[in-house]
């Protein structure tokens, strides 16, 4: 059906009157200006939504005709200096249809157009242009970052319209964006990848998402899920704040309702901390479940337990003096803090349960929570921790549960004295027992392994490195599986939302959120390997971006 003056105003309608919908982006937001290519994208995503619903509009090619392009500026993004016969928007729409269609050379264009004059008169063309004429102004006239929006706009299109029931010239390919400098570009062994991780990661959503509520109560006009979908949203953009999100989730969702930025951080406040915990190893323990399938998952054996830190704080905490502590270095920088207790080793590296640091706790209290956590999960044998945990009272507590572990130890004056006579002997290799002190005559036994450190930047005692442990020389090697936990937290801190609140239930959800998002990949990795290999490796073949970006998809947002 051809679009008249009618269709094209009940289509425009639709989405003006639409709960949380206003078009175009460039006007209803700070974040873009008419030149933005992102709120382009925004806008092609809302309308082709409601174009494509609309029953008598069937036709890509009519779309991309009559999509309305008088109020974007295209200046910026030509690299031509004067003017040509052509002008940016009717080149637009032209290279639209060619991606549409997924034509790989200018002449199949040309041919299409040639044979479609009415659909040129609709474009605005006087004449079709030439195969020499489309190939300069797609690689010489277009910045890549036009041509990378031209893709993405037919991708939505495609996807819209498919969704709707209307034929499509090709299916649409879903491509997963990556964050990653070093990963290789995707290959034909890359689709099956997706192809088997994407039921995977819908599964796994759905079983573990149902372990978090917001107890809103009944009647409420915005699913609850939408408050998850966001929160993960967060999590595909880095650095992303709950109200610029809010705005931005509007257009990338398919829900009619979304949360606004304000309403969503006052239901997450809400939330206890403890609550947050409880819901936290609800999901990890349906994680587990699902993964514990797999004769590839080893449900025993190491886990590290680590502190980690936010950025500095640099505002004002006063009133949160117990919350925002000092940093791990010991520097006069504060920061929020969060412990975690995380499968390391042969076993895939899920997150098992968090936990927020506060001012005048004791090592011995944080490792004991999160040791509960982890003993009630999967069964322990060896405990890694960093040096900051070298306590005597924490290492008595370990062993009398009958769990072996390896701490390194901070080097104090007779361990400095010992190094040294080592390096003096040229000797690469330590060990001897040694009674701490736990006061009332009550002495924890450890056995202390001076290591020389392999090809170290220090000519003194700087070059060994001493190790605590009940379990013999041989565990050491284990200690070297403590490394994928800083690696995890890198990621985690990928996953965060941006916030400056200082609410510190919702600094810990958000971290909490974040770990659990991180849990999920690994663990959509984990069965992916198994389905095509029948083995694990510990090197991802699944990336953390594609794993989000599958949870995007099933999710409606995009």
């Amino acid at each position: 059906m051809s679009v008249s003056p009618t269709t094209r105003q009940t289509v425009f309608r639709k989405i003006a009157q639409t709960s949380h919908t206003t078009w175009p982006a460039y006007d209803s937001t700070p974040l873009y200006d008419r030149s933005s290519l992102n709120g382009l994208e925004e806008d092609i995503r809302t309308v082709a939504a409601a174009w494509f619903d609309h029953d008598p509009l069937n036709s890509v090619d009519e779309f991309v005709s009559h999509y309305p392009l008088a109020y974007v500026e295209f200046r910026p993004h030509d690299q031509y200096s004067v003017g040509t016969r052509y002008k940016m928007a009717q080149l637009f729409r032209v290279f639209l249809l060619k991606e549409i269609h997924g034509w790989n050379h200018e002449t199949a264009l040309v041919t299409y157009l040639t044979h479609h004059l009415d659909l040129c008169e609709q474009l605005g063309l006087e004449t079709v242009p030439d195969q020499s004429t489309l190939w300069r102004s797609w690689h010489q006239r277009f910045t890549a970052d036009l041509r990378e929006t031209v893709q993405t706009a037919a991708r939505t299109i495609l996807i819209k319209a498919q969704n709707a029931g209307v034929t499509v010239p090709r299916e649409p390919e879903y491509h997963l964006p990556s964050h990653s400098d070093e990963e290789d570009e995707s290959g034909p062994e890359d689709h099956a990848v997706l192809d088997e991780a994407a039921p995977i990661t819908d599964h796994i959503r759905r079983v573990v998402f149902p372990a978090f509520s917001l107890d809103r109560g009944e009647g409420c006009e915005i699913h609850e899920n939408a408050y998850w979908d966001l929160q993960m949203y967060f999590g595909l953009r880095e650095r992303l704040a709950a109200n610029e999100g809010a705005r931005s989730f509007v257009y990338e969702s398919t829900r009619e309702r979304t949360p606004l930025g304000h309403a969503h951080r006052e239901h997450i406040r809400g939330l206890s901390i403890a609550l947050i915990r409880e819901m936290y190893r609800q999901a990890v323990n349906r994680l587990l479940d699902e993964v514990a399938e797999t004769e590839q998952f080893f449900r025993a054996g190491i886990i590290a337990i680590d502190i980690t830190e936010a950025d500095p704080f640099t505002g004002d905490r006063t009133g949160h003096e117990d919350e925002i502590i000092g940093t791990k270095e010991q520097t006069d920088e504060y920061a929020y803090q969060w412990a975690t207790v995380q499968l390391v080793g042969n076993a895939v590296p899920i997150v098992l349960d968090a936990r927020p640091v506060r001012k005048g706790e004791s090592r011995v209290e944080l490792v004991t929570d999160l040791l509960d956590s982890a003993e009630e999960m999967v069964h322990v044998d060896n405990v890694l921790m960093d040096r900051e945990f070298d306590s005597q009272h924490v290492l008595e507590m370990i062993s009398q549960r009958g769990l072996s572990y390896a701490v390194p130890k901070r080097m104090q004056t007779s361990e400095k004295a010992q190094a040294k006579r080592l390096l003096q002997r040229d000797q690469d290799r330590y060990e001897t027992d040694r009674k701490l002190h736990l006061g009332k005559n009550e002495w924890h036994k450890t056995t202390l392994i001076y290591r020389r450190i392999e090809d170290s930047e220090h000519d003194d005692h700087r070059q060994y490195s001493v190790f605590m442990t009940n379990c013999g020389s041989g565990h050491l090697t284990e200690y070297g599986y403590r490394w994928e936990i800083e690696s995890g937290y890198r990621s985690i801190k990928r996953f965060m939302a941006a916030t400056t609140s200082k609410d510190f239930g919702l600094r810990f959800f958000y971290f909490g959120f974040a770990c659990l998002l991180y849990s999920i990949w690994r663990a959509v990795d984990l069965l992916v390997q198994v389905e095509l290999t029948g083995d694990y490796e510990h090197s991802p073949m699944v990336t953390a971006d594609n794993t989000l970006t599958l949870v995007k998809k099933e999710t409606g947002i995009g």
